[in-house]
């Protein structure tokens, strides 16, 4: 099983902006897909981002799109999260993920096995 270890995250008015990054250790396949879950109080995990770095596809949830930007550090089994224009629905724990494959939905919580200890986001007015 993947390692992942997070950085980022903390508290920033709506309008603002946070970043955060993975870190993915013990990798043993070519290409893996890298990214972003969140759950919000009382509400099930939501895709964020997903990365696979075989091929540089990324995926987008409907709710972050043209908001939040996924990048990769070069040569590395690393992502970044930009995360801007940030709005009060987006505060909850973000979960970095990792699954050697993802399927034709990587946005689906099933395909993921490795998870990360998640960081807190929040949003206030």
């Amino acid at each position: 099983e993947m390692q992942l270890e997070e950085s980022g995250g903390g508290s920033v008015q709506a309008g603002g902006s946070l970043r955060l990054s993975c870190a993915a250790s013990a990798v043993t396949t070519p290409s893996i897909c890298l990214g972003w879950f969140r759950q919000a109080p009382g509400k099930r995990h939501e895709g964020v981002a997903i990365f696979v770095t075989g091929g540089g596809t990324i995926w987008y949830g409907d709710a972050v799109k043209g908001r939040f930007t996924i990048s990769r550090e070069s040569g590395k089994n690393k992502v970044w999260l930009q995360m801007d224009s940030l709005t009060l629905e987006d505060s909850g724990r973000y979960y970095c993920v990792a699954s050697p494959a993802c399927g034709r939905g990587p946005l689906n919580a099933v395909h993921y096995d490795s998870w990360g200890q998640g960081t807190q986001v929040t949003v206030s007015s």
